[in-house]
């Protein structure tokens, strides 16, 4: 292993339930909703990085009382042995996120479970490698579009 996850945490959560109409019509809307992925970082010293994983629920439909998820998950994440640049995106992109994705996955059903949503169904596994290659593939079709 070339890393190793110093700590995780919640870094920032919101979960808002606007009104009594929005709890009463949640499980009818919730499929109206998709789950969106986000991976952050940032180098904080030498070999030390902040991974953030951001989980929220978007829709592009008509929703006249919408939900508000987003869970914004840490991993300080130290880099053990000289990588190259590679190397680095794939443990920050791929390999990092998938160990703390069941960690934001448990915390988002135990949100809907304690709001009294009990058959929520999110995507229980999200493959980072395949998001990893489908935006290797978008740079380069638009970087070959610039030329």
């Amino acid at each position: 292993m070339k890393y190793n996850i110093l700590t995780k945490f919640i870094q920032d959560i919101s979960f808002e339930i606007p009104s009594v109409k929005t709890q009463i019509f949640l499980e009818k809307e919730l499929p109206k909703y998709n789950v969106k992925c986000d991976v952050r970082s940032q180098l904080v010293k030498d070999n030390l990085i902040r991974v953030n994983v951001i989980l929220k629920l978007q829709t592009e439909h008509e929703i006249k009382n919408k939900l508000n998820v987003e869970i914004n998950y840490c991993a300080m994440t130290h880099i053990l042995e000289p990588v190259d640049n590679d190397a680095l995106a794939k443990i920050i992109l791929i390999d990092v996120p998938t160990d703390i994705y069941p960690t934001i996955y448990e915390i988002f059903i135990f949100l809907f479970d304690k709001s009294g949503v009990g058959n929520i169904n999110i995507q229980k596994d999200i493959d980072f490698k395949k998001l990893y290659d489908e935006r290797l593939t978008a740079e380069k079709l638009k970087k070959k579009g610039k030329k």
